[in-house]
């Protein structure tokens, strides 16, 4: 296929490719009698002998570096040992991320559960679904609920069906619970005379709670605390609990222990007349002191299999590199050869076929995946709590490992299409993204500003991006018309024509386009492997070596470029390109 590459390094690529398969075939023809590529010189011909046998040493080690591990195998009758352990790999990989994702899954449970318990024990009035409307319009329902949300919390322990226990502070005298308001320093308003005399200044003013002092000073802790209204920013209510997670022994694995941080915020900062309610709660895991489970022996397995697969990752990681580094190296060798014996360059895009992809993207996983691991071993040893990253790295490095078994199944040219045309289509469709980008970060922009006031799905930047790529997909269509405000008809009559541009646009004109660029790479894919292939230099200079893999001249290559612990195999043979075109 010829390739933009190849004729940007050479305008007269044709005159030279046909020179350049004079030479080889002049080359080839002298002081060779078979195929077996010994050199028989005739007499004053050293020199050419010499140069001969190091052109026939060069194709064989190229062609063996582009065969498969099947031809490998063939060629020299060594074991796929790399192929073996990717394999080995992504099972091992596989299995750890669902042992981490049962984990995290408990864990995550736990924490949701007892954070929607949390809200139905502290928060007056509260119902499921209600997060988002939760808030009080008087000074009086202000008090009531903060004085509620104490109260639960000091009789939480006759109360609640959990196990949780107070855990003491370092401020306000050692209180279990904190009460704090937050207000500016001074803050004078008079809508009456349209005046208004504000210090920004936030001051910060908390009362502790004891829940194992006398009735007497609970009452007085919180119930004599008065709040600023008319400078109030939000009032917040945190404490924290102490909980043991016991499910984890259906995992055989040790309960951990939590700290749950409960923050109740009143949140009056809009000065708007609503006070709007919220609780959140963060949790932080540690092991629990002295843990004993009866009938229970320490279980190091998970331990072993994780430092098992950080083991494999390791040696994958060291013989990808080295396949990286052993491809560099040869490439230099065929640009050495070139310019000493042929005196031209090697243009660039014969230089990254020595650059394998799939490499690269092994050698990515390999680091995600020990790293991952680490910190999984840090998890179960209770020295980390990192579920997030640990599930981002496990995660992201599993899918990694799994796209490279496209890979394996490049061997077979049935199974290559999608990868040739995804490459093919894939120059094209970056460019083509970057000039629907423009058009679609204007209307971004555009419906922020002039629909945010009168449409929720317009508010910030993010929902209205999220909206319009919901519209290029056809969801929720009739209810984004149907949620405009009609309080402005200016704005009603600008959102029509706003959504109906949009929608006409990117779903018949930019997506049909964008399907036409992948459909179009196919077909072309299609119409070039029944005609006859132009070959890149590389490639013609390998063709040149007619060896098959079962002849028995590839093993006497030189074993410092290729060894066990060298996986330079490629998805496609050259040879093979040419006899199917």
């Amino acid at each position: 296929m010829a390739s933009a590459g190849c004729k940007n390094c050479n305008p007269r690529r044709g005159s030279e490719r046909d020179r350049l398969l004079t030479a080889v075939t002049r080359y080839g023809s002298q002081g060779h009698s078979d195929d077996s590529g010994d050199s028989r010189a005739t007499p004053g011909s050293g020199s050419l002998g010499s140069e001969q046998e190091e052109e026939e040493a060069l194709r064989r080690k190229l062609k063996y570096f582009f065969m498969s591990p099947c031809d490998k195998y063939h060629a020299k009758g060594r074991k796929p040992y790399k192929l073996i352990l990717q394999l080995l790999k992504i099972i091992i990989v596989t299995v750890q991320l669902v042992f981490f994702g049962l984990s995290n899954q408990m864990v995550v449970t736990f924490k949701d559960e007892n954070t929607m318990s949390f809200k139905h024990l502290f928060l007056k009035d509260y119902a499921d679904g209600s997060e988002d409307t939760l808030a009080v319009y008087t000074q009086t329902d202000v008090y009531e609920h903060i004085h509620h949300a104490i109260e639960q919390y000091l009789a939480l322990p006759e109360t609640t069906v959990g196990r949780y226990a107070y855990v003491f502070g370092e401020h306000v005298n050692e209180s279990a619970l904190y009460l704090c308001q937050q207000y500016y320093k001074r803050g004078r308003i008079d809508p009456a005379n349209d005046t208004f005399n504000i210090d920004p200044r936030v001051v910060t003013e908390c009362v502790g709670v004891n829940p194992l002092a006398t009735p007497h000073l609970l009452t007085d802790s919180y119930k004599n605390f008065t709040l600023k209204f008319h400078k109030l920013i939000n009032v917040t209510v945190q404490f924290r609990l102490k909980a043991i997670n016991i499910q984890t022994i259906i995992n055989n694995e040790i309960p951990d222990c939590y700290t749950f941080t409960i923050t109740i915020v009143y949140d009056n900062k809009a000065h708007s007349g609503r006070v709007k309610i919220s609780l959140n709660n963060e949790a932080t895991i540690k092991e629990c002191r002295d843990p004993s489970v009866s009938g229970h022996a320490e279980n190091y397995t998970r331990l072993a299999f994780d430092v098992i697969v950080v083991i494999v990752c390791v040696l994958s990681l060291l013989l990808c590199g080295r396949s990286i580094l052993r491809g560099v190296l040869l490439q230099q060798e065929f640009a050495r050869f070139f310019r000493e014996q042929l005196g031209r360059g090697v243009c660039w895009e014969d230089r990254l076929e020595f650059v394998n992809g799939w490499y690269i993207l092994l050698v990515i996983s390999d680091i995600l995946i020990i790293v991952g691991s680490c910190i999984k071993i840090g998890i179960e040893s209770k020295n980390l709590s990192s579920y997030d990253v640990c599930g981002i790295l496990l995660g992201t490095s599993t899918l990694l490992v799994w796209v490279g078994v496209i890979r394996y199944l490049s061997f077979f040219q049935k199974y290559n299409i999608l990868i040739i045309t995804l490459r093919a289509a894939f120059p094209n469709v970056i460019r083509f993204c970057c000039c629907a980008a423009v058009i679609y970060l204007g209307y971004c922009f555009c419906g922020w500003i002039v629909l945010g006031p009168y449409h929720v799905k317009f508010r910030t930047l993010s929902m209205v991006s999220e909206c319009l790529f919901s519209l290029i997909n056809g969801d929720d269509m009739f209810v984004t018309f149907a949620e405009m405000q009609d309080s402005s008809l200016l704005v009603w009559w600008f959102s029509q024509v706003y959504l109906y541009t949009f929608i006409s646009l990117f779903i018949y004109m930019v997506l049909s386009l964008f399907i036409a660029l992948i459909t179009g790479a196919y077909e072309c894919i299609k119409h070039q492997t029944m005609e006859t292939a132009h070959i890149t230099d590389l490639q013609a200079f390998i063709a040149k070596c007619t060896d098959t893999p079962g002849s028995g001249k590839f093993r006497g290559l030189d074993t410092s470029a290729c060894s066990i612990f060298c996986c330079c195999d490629r998805t496609t043979t050259y040879e093979d390109v040419l006899l199917v075109n």
